[in-house]
């Protein structure tokens, strides 16, 4: 169960990759944003697809009973999944494309791919809990 939920759990993942790194890429290079700007911008679009994805598919099977328990779940989810990777983001970004001058988008792929496990782990167990019976 845990491999097949891994495996669903990279599948939105990889459109939530293509989806942060398109909105990157048009916040930077067609808009002229600060790329670390950016990469908030782009890290909350994906987090708030992915959320939306995990619900209906990887964690289809540990359904919101209640409307407040969606809510709950949403908020768990930013502040695990979203503070490791707004933060690990952010600071790989910073040290891959201000110190290392990586270009941005291979940059934001390596923090992307960093950040991965343990927002699994979080999902898993911090906001998609199993009910205690």
């Amino acid at each position: 169960m845990i491999l097949r939920r891994w495996l669903k759990f990279n599948a939105v993942g990889a459109i939530g990759i293509a989806l942060q790194l398109a909105v990157l890429s048009t916040l930077v290079s067609g808009l002229h944003w600060n790329y670390l700007l950016a990469t908030a911008a782009a890290v909350e679009v994906a987090l708030l697809h992915n959320f939306a994805w995990h619900v209906r598919y990887t964690w289809a099977d540990r359904a919101a009973s209640r409307p407040s328990e969606l809510l709950v779940r949403l908020l768990r989810f930013h502040a695990g999944n979203g503070g490791v990777s707004l933060l690990g983001n952010l600071i790989l970004m910073r040290l891959l494309v201000g110190r290392a001058h990586l270009p941005y988008l291979l940059a934001n792929g390596l923090s992307i791919g960093a950040c991965g496990l343990l927002n699994f782990a979080l999902g898993e167990w911090f906001v998609f809990r199993a009910p205690q019976p």
